[in-house]
């Protein structure tokens, strides 16, 4: 489907099934007039074009329209469509051989807010410095054209196209490669539950694109399981194979999985999976990840057994304790977490918090048993896009809880077999807010503004309801929410950027820490601020012990460590406390008798039985 060069000009391709008739308009030419085939979709030959050339569909003589296939809109999702010639580009990752859920530490980024041009290339400069922290895959938030100068991506229309302000199509190009040539996977944010509300012209081309027999917050669903859904299945299919093979991408992570709703016999979410992992050469592996807050097995589960066959979903019960725990967040759908250690050390254990209890703030019951799922199916973090966005201000962790605790958190995150996700700029502890921004035509940024409003009075206190918000259409929230990149050299940004660096070479070079095993694993809370995680294979043993309170100095017994690491001879390989990290240099200590941990601080001890 789409634009394709071939030899002598160009064939079009669309699907359009209501129409009487569909025309090609090519820019300074004539419109050629495309053949229907029985299936509804729409066929011709141009002679003469190549790749470059801009143009439009007339549907029934009505003003010409962007290409639903569309891989290059450079006057935004408006304007015309240009032909792409994908062997224009000569790649130089032959070697690289994709990614795995095992092993993976991921690295969150918005390419538009990573450095001050704001583009794919000026990325790229910055790859060796996320390369030496230690991650294996950066996790581009959405891509896709969208309107206006400045979005998050969630509101892409063009989902064939990179877009035009990043870049487009040549640069992201040059942004895998180079990637690739790092030894660093890319994993794309793909939407598939919804598309923007301005520049979506799938409906002029097919009603039947979306459906009302089911809803999500942004209006009618995607229709994967009603009339015509065959044709709507293949494109987003067909989108998800464009990325991984045309772009050499490495993965996608699938936005809110939860409002993708399929009554088909075989849910579209199985399909996608399947298919985007049969469309890849043999040599190459991708990783499928759902964003989902169902804690559901079925989403990792293989096709075979009823399942999606996805690699691993976002598991958020971990950051929302944190979060209760760290930031006294009880608003909004935080009010299901107590935010105490006890919460914490179950959903350690189990991967997830919610097993089939009910959720007070969903009204239902949520979750299923983890059973013995993978610590690696299991995406952790401490921040991400949304949940620094979900505040008004657009506050970091480390602003709530200051850097302190910031290191303390960010340990236990890389520390435990779960996959890790850094969200950009939490490395160094970066001071900037980082907001949710939009560039929409007046009346849909007035409706913007209006719902973003709503939805800060459920998380902000009384204190912070009376503040002015933040306006998402303000071209300045789009700046100050910019990383300073000069940040990572100050003492307090190298330092916790070495901590980061550290803790994730451990992560590889760690016999116990690399098998991610959860079943050797064993969380407690010893008491209200002591945490103590239990990793162990064969006579090694390690040892989580973070301090999220006061200093303490007491026996194992006061401070009621489990007596079976009492017997082991443990040596203190690290702790946040150190200097190097910025810390204050206290000393971290556990053996039979006493255990000595400085304020707010984690601690990894080894020992050999």
């Amino acid at each position: 489907m789409g634009a394709t060069v071939v030899a002598g000009g160009v064939e079009f391709r669309v699907w359009a099934p209501e129409a009487r008739s569909i025309a090609v308009e090519i820019e300074g030419r004539t419109h050629t007039p495309l053949a229907r085939d029985s299936d509804g979709v729409w066929s011709g030959r141009v002679a003469g074009i190549d790749a470059g050339t801009r143009y439009r569909y007339r549907i029934d003589d009505r003003w010409g329209y962007p290409d639903p296939y569309s891989r290059s809109q450079p006057d935004g999702p408006h304007g015309p469509s240009e032909v792409i010639h994908a062997a224009d580009y000569s790649w130089h990752d032959g070697g690289w051989r994709g990614l795995t859920a095992q092993g993976l530490a991921i690295y969150e980024l918005h390419a538009g807010t990573y450095t001050p041009e704001g583009t794919f290339d000026a990325l790229i400069g910055q790859l060796d410095a996320i390369a030496e922290l230690g991650v294996t895959a950066i996790e581009l938030m959405p891509i896709a054209e969208f309107p206006g100068a400045r979005n998050w991506g969630y509101d892409g229309v063009d989902l064939f196209a990179p877009s035009h302000v990043y870049g487009g199509p040549a640069a992201l190009k040059r942004l895998v490669d180079a990637a690739h040539q790092r030894g660093l996977g890319v994993i794309l944010d793909a939407v598939y539950n919804h598309l923007g509300p301005d520049g979506n012209y799938l409906p002029q081309f097919a009603r039947d694109y979306f459906t009302s027999r089911h809803k999500t917050r942004w209006g009618d669903a995607i229709n994967y399981d009603g009339p015509n859904s065959a044709m709507v299945r293949r494109f987003f299919i067909d989108n998800a194979c464009y990325w991984l093979n045309e772009f050499h991408i490495d993965g996608l992570r699938i936005d809110a999985a939860f409002t993708i709703f399929d009554e088909s016999e075989r849910h579209i979410l199985e399909e996608l999976a399947t298919s985007a992992r049969a469309s890849v050469p043999p040599h190459r592996q991708i990783v499928m990840i759902a964003e989902t807050y169902e804690n559901d097995t079925r989403y990792v589960r293989p096709a075979a057994t009823g399942g999606f066959g996805f690699d691993a979903v976002w598991a958020d019960d971990f950051h929302h304790v944190v979060h209760a725990m760290a930031g006294h967040d009880h608003d909004g759908y935080y009010e299901d977490y107590a935010g105490t250690l006890d919460e914490l050390a179950r959903t350690i254990n189990h991967g997830w918090l919610f097993e089939g209890q009910r959720s007070k703030h969903l009204d239902m019951l949520r979750g299923t048993t983890s059973g013995a799922m993978p610590a690696e199916r299991f995406v952790y973090c401490i921040q991400n896009h949304d949940q620094a966005a979900n505040r008004a201000f657009g506050r970091r962790l480390s602003y709530v809880v200051g850097v302190e605790l910031h290191r303390a958190w960010s340990a236990l995150l890389l520390l435990l077999p779960f996959t890790p996700m850094i969200f950009m700029g939490q490395e160094f502890a970066a001071s900037t807010s980082f907001y949710y921004f939009t560039d929409h035509h007046p009346e849909l940024g007035k409706l913007i503004r209006e719902g973003r409003f709503s939805e800060f009075a459920a998380h902000e206190s009384p204190q912070e309801r009376e503040r002015r918000f933040p306006d998402p259409q303000d071209p300045r929230i789009f700046e100050e929410s910019k990383l300073r990149l000069e940040e990572r050299d100050t003492p307090a940004g190298a330092g916790a950027r070495l901590l980061h660096a550290e803790l994730l070479h451990l992560r590889t070079m760690d016999a116990v820490l690399r098998r991610q095993d959860r079943e050797q694993m064993r969380a407690y809370a010893a008491s209200e601020t002591l945490l103590v995680v239990h990793l162990w294979h064969g006579r090694e043993h390690r040892l989580i012990a973070g301090n999220f309170g006061i200093a303490i100095d007491a026996t194992t017994a006061t401070a009621n460590v489990p007596e079976e690491l009492r017997g082991l001879a443990w040596t203190a390989v690290l702790s946040t406390d150190e200097t190097r990290f910025g810390g204050g240099g206290g000393t971290a200590c556990f053996d039979a008798e006493m255990i000595s941990l400085p304020p707010n601080t984690v601690a990894w001890f080894t020992a050999t039985a």
